[in-house]
């Protein structure tokens, strides 16, 4: 795969961002243009290593065929590259983008070098897809005469309907915001995924033949537009895919204060103001000219940062709970394991650009909120340091910080369970929907549930990979036997 020796011959050199100080004058996307050169070198690299683990679950849960569509790019063979790419992911312009790559922590030659710049190709084979027109819809030749409803319409979702769809079912698609994504559209930001590019491939599932109905609550009565039970009725199945998005609260004192929001408050109305007036209807939460705090790390923390400073806040701090990683491995992380190590992400090296310093700040524990007449003005916290697995306070390290909007991200406890109730749905002990990995059907016939519903907040490549084997096991649920992989 790829040179025979390219792995000695050349270095890794990722895709660069764009600067991080201007591209936080926008809301653009943070990338630059694909370097073909530059990519089929970094193809060049990929090893004959005989196992590729990239390919394994502790890689890449799809299985996407990495070491062909690397070999292929250093051939300059594009067109055949795409082919491989979509024999198993539905979405590469999606994972391509804002996945963490596994891959590259599962990647043969970093166990002694810095791993293949995997995501990057794979990013740059399918935007190529696309900008030669070599991506088109696929319109099933022959219909089954089956319906299949899927709520949600997140990545496991919108994967689900696309391999529904090809095998020949009938498929809607429910939303109960105002745009199809879910968490594409709304909970990631403009900068890390635009939406055009969701949009794009929107477009393409229906013309596909899909169909998406938006701004439907869904429940059993009262203020709910879409009955679930009449939906079931007239169902031959039903997926729910609803995502994990009762958000992980911070019970201290002065929780009531105005100024303190989860992630996702912040984040889906910055997106969908964003859309609606390029910011101009002033209906989002503005972080400009205040003093913010982000508490919790991860992607949606990073997000959080970002899109702080994109508002021109006065001054910016990330809490984390945990301490710092390290800067490799330890002996308790081994390869191919995903490596829990210190990275510097776009809103970290952002920050790090407009204030002169990293914004984390670890090992580090709120003990109250602090305010004024009603108003959130900061933040009392605590040092900490972890023993045994349990985190001890320090006497003595209180300090208080001042905070004007301070924004919680701290996961994900579950999904919600307006939908689930109203089917007597059965719940896991983390009050997920119960339904066995691999089979994905719940308590209830004809009902299915799939990603991060099913199996607590995850990754974007996590939920497709659950959206196309959910939609393997509901095709031989009606079918009797499949041809879904």
């Amino acid at each position: 795969m790829g040179k025979l020796t390219g792995f000695k011959e050349f270095q890794r050199q990722a895709a660069p961002y764009r600067d991080g100080s201007s591209r936080i004058l926008d809301f653009g996307e943070i990338y630059t243009s694909h370097d073909e050169q530059r990519l089929r070198t970094q193809g060049a690299r990929c090893m004959d290593c005989g196992v590729p683990f990239c390919q394994s679950l502790d890689g890449c849960p799809i299985h996407n065929l990495i070491p062909e569509w690397n070999d292929l790019v250093y051939r300059g063979q594009w067109r055949e590259a795409l082919d491989r790419l979509q024999q198993t992911n539905n979405f590469p312009e999606f994972t391509g983008r804002v996945c963490p790559a596994p891959c590259e922590g599962a990647c043969v030659l970093g166990i002694t070098d810095p791993a293949v710049t995997i995501k990057n190709i794979e990013m740059a084979i399918i935007d190529r897809g696309f900008d030669e027109h070599w991506v088109v819809p696929h319109i099933p030749k022959q219909r089954s005469g089956l319906h299949i409803t899927v709520i949600g319409s997140g990545p496991a979702g919108l994967a689900a309907a696309a391999q529904l769809n090809s095998a020949g079912h009938h498929v809607t698609v429910y939303e109960r915001a105002d745009r199809v994504g879910g968490l594409l559209m709304y909970g990631i930001p403009n900068m890390k995924l635009d939406k055009g590019i969701v949009e794009r491939r929107v477009n393409l599932l229906r013309e596909e033949g899909i169909e998406f109905v938006v701004n439907a609550k869904i429940g059993d009565g009262g203020d709910a537009s879409v009955d679930i039970r009449r939906l079931l009725e007239h169902s031959d199945a039903l997926l729910l895919a609803t995502g994990a998005t009762t958000p992980r609260d911070l019970p201290i004192p002065g929780r009531n204060l105005d100024g303190i929001h989860f992630a996702m408050e912040f984040l889906s109305a910055n997106t969908k103001s964003l859309l609606d007036s390029n910011l101009q209807d002033g209906r989002f939460l503005s972080a400009k000219d205040k003093d913010v705090i982000v508490i919790g790390g991860g992607d949606t923390g990073t997000d959080c940062l970002g899109t702080s400073l994109r508002h021109q806040c006065r001054s910016l701090v990330n809490f984390e709970i945990m301490p710092q990683p390290p800067a490799t491995r330890t002996a308790d992380n081994p390869w191919p394991t995903w490596p829990r190590i210190f990275r510097v992400d776009y809103g970290h090296e952002e920050a790090a650009k407009r204030f002169g310093r990293d914004p984390r700040e670890y090992c580090i524990s709120g003990k109250e909120f602090i305010g004024k007449q009603g108003r959130l003005t900061g933040i009392c916290t605590v040092a900490i340091e972890w023993e045994g697995g349990r985190l001890q306070e320090l006497p003595g390290t209180e300090k208080v910080w001042p905070a004007d909007l301070i924004l919680l991200c701290m996961g994900f406890l579950g999904p919600e369970h307006a939908v689930s109730d109203a089917l007597g749905l059965a719940y896991d002990q983390r009050s997920n929907y119960q339904a066995d990995y691999g089979v994905y059907q719940t308590n209830i016939p004809k009902v299915f549930a799939a990603g991060d519903c099913r199996r607590g907040q995850s990754l974007v490549v996590n939920a497709i990979n659950e959206g196309r084997e959910a939609a393997r096991e509901i095709d031989r649920f009606l079918m009797g036997a499949t041809l879904l992989p």
